[in-house]
């Protein structure tokens, strides 16, 4: 069966009412904005977004977020939307905060099939409180647990009709990642070549780990977020 997928809503039809979800994207560069709005169309509610942030006001995940759709955010820089705090006083949302290199390392583990890890980063501050501590060689550590999801959303540059991925410059950022910390991986790309178009050195995310690949529809430019 085709990975291509035309339709963006056939895409995330594996999509349900309280999933997890890991979303691509710092800020809204590298952000599958496509399917994010994709989402916003589509009637689900109770999700758990892991994504370095919650996008902008009224822009990507922000627009998910005043839907009231997302329960739990999971991320490193949440400021940078200020209805993310607006709501987190309400009681509307709840946030778990982890440095950013523990983000990514909890998602690599999750991939890597490692239940969890001990880090130095955190020790002795509120985000260990609660977190099982182990003193290894006279330093303290804190446990982090692995993060995985049901359905990953990334964004690529260009990818083959097998599914290899190729990521543009920093627009990489978590996206590689979360392609093998979830059970589900949908792509939104620029371009779509041919089998053996791609040079298997600039490949970074195999074929195996995605199954639906979209065209973009929505690009960020200089002037903000338009249409393709």
């Amino acid at each position: 069966m085709s990975k291509i997928k035309s339709n963006v809503q056939e895409a995330l039809s594996c999509i349900k009412n309280g999933d997890t979800i890991m979303v691509g994207g710092f800020g809204l560069i590298g952000a599958p904005l496509t399917l994010i709005d994709g989402l916003t169309k589509k009637d689900v509610k109770d999700l758990t977004i892991i994504s370095n942030n919650l996008g902008e006001s009224g822009k990507g995940l922000g627009i998910l977020l005043n839907q009231n759709k997302i329960k739990k955010g999971i991320g490193s820089y949440f400021t940078s939307n200020r209805d993310v705090g607006d709501k987190y006083q309400n009681g509307e949302i709840e946030l778990q905060l982890l440095p950013q290199g523990t983000l990514a390392e909890s998602m690599r583990a999750g991939g890597a099939g490692i239940g969890g890890y001990y880090t130095k980063t955190g020790v002795g501050t509120q985000l260990a409180e609660g977190k099982e501590e182990r003193e290894i060689n006279g330093v303290n550590y804190v446990f982090e647990p692995a993060l995985t999801a049901n359905v990953a959303l990334i964004r690529a540059h260009k990818a083959d009709t097998f599914g290899n991925l190729v990521y543009y410059k920093t627009a990489q950022n978590f996206n590689p990642v979360m392609a093998t910390a979830s059970d589900i991986v949908i792509v939104e790309i620029d371009e779509i070549v041919q089998p053996g178009e791609l040079s298997p050195e600039e490949i970074v995310t195999p074929h195996l780990y995605v199954d639906y690949i979209v065209e973009a529809q929505q690009v960020l430019t200089k002037e903000g977020v338009v249409q393709k």
